[in-house]
């Protein structure tokens, strides 16, 4: 891995590499806090402090490349007076394809999402708030050995329809969608899962719509498969909704890349030119939001692999009705 890093570091013209614990760090094997200094002639180097990080830094260096999680206090400190760029001009195209590995921690941490949303059907949400059930899908996700809880997304009835709704105080009734989500790292690496169920009853029309994401996100699966550009499997999932009559209610991404960051590349985006390899684990998350009635998102967690995706996250995406 090392040598690759160099070979991109000379092409890109730095000089050094400055992490701070982040994606990037951990991918080079950084550990607990610190800082990391990469040059093309020393392997990676622990530094305490930005000081002992600029130390490492050699003197002649023109162009340094820095964590883009680092904090301005921290560049200042580094008293260099070489050009500042980011690291992941160098780290980001390379982080883009999982070892076997890495998928292997991938699918540790999809799965262990997934049950969290497997054993969040057996819980009692009537009468229960948005944010009571959170708190609850939070100590579930500790349970099961999730390192970092990253997000966790109950919206029921109208607050379904509002992307990334925070949890609230509402309370969850009969007769609402209710849209569940978790992400979090395991492993050292990121899942989100994200399932619709309906309290007692769904509401009216709300299955229709809801087939109709599953539809977009099976068309985009079916394209994501090793040399078809990220944003041609974006399109085909957008085409589907589209098509329906919902396009104008679709959320603007239906899939990101996933691994040691919960939001990297490939990006299923018009204009993501990536294009698609194996090992490349990607969040397939089309969604549609109908504005004060209702919405759905299905997400899953997807390994590129020579046969075309592969679920790495792979509950049962029908629509489950809880009843208690």
């Amino acid at each position: 891995m090392i040598d690759e890093v160099r070979r991109r570091m000379a092409e890109e013209g730095i000089e050094a590499l400055v992490l701070r614990p982040s994606p990037d760090f951990r991918y080079l094997g950084g550990r607990g806090d610190g800082y990391l200094v990469v040059t093309p002639d020393r392997p990676p180097t622990a530094a305490s402090g930005p000081l002992e990080a600029a130390a490492l830094i050699p003197a002649a260096a023109r162009r340094v490349g820095v964590d883009p999680e680092m904090r301005a206090v921290e560049l200042f400190s580094l008293r260099v007076e070489a050009e500042l760029v980011l690291a992941s001009a160098v780290l980001a195209p390379l982080r883009l394809s999982k070892g076997p590995a890495e998928v292997a921690a991938a699918g540790r941490a999809a799965s262990a999402a997934d049950a969290v949303l497997l054993l969040a059907r057996e819980l009692a949400w009537f009468g229960a708030t948005e944010r009571a059930m959170a708190r609850r899908l939070r100590a579930m996700m500790a349970e099961t050995g999730c390192e970092e809880v990253l997000s966790v997304l109950v919206a029921a009835g109208e607050h379904s329809a509002v992307v990334r709704h925070p949890p609230g105080d509402r309370v969850i009734n009969p007769g609402d969608a209710l849209l569940v989500a978790v992400c979090g790292r395991w492993d050292g690496y990121c899942a989100e899962v994200a399932r619709v169920f309906a309290v007692a009853e769904p509401p009216e029309d709300f299955e229709a719509m809801y087939s109709v994401v599953l539809a977009a996100q099976r068309a985009a699966l079916d394209l994501l498969r090793p040399g078809v550009a990220a944003a041609e499997a974006g399109r085909a999932a957008r085409e589907v909704i589209e098509g329906s009559g919902y396009g104008h209610y679709a959320a603007e991404r239906p899939g990101r890349g996933v691994g040691l960051g919960h939001d990297e590349g490939p990006w299923l985006v018009p204009g993501d030119t990536t294009v698609l390899a194996p090992g490349m684990t990607v969040c397939v998350e089309p969604a549609i939001y109908l504005p004060e009635l209702f919405g759905a998102r299905v997400a899953d967690v997807v390994v590129c692999t020579p046969a075309g995706a592969e679920r790495l996250s792979a509950s049962s995406q029908a629509l489950h009705v809880i009843d208690h």
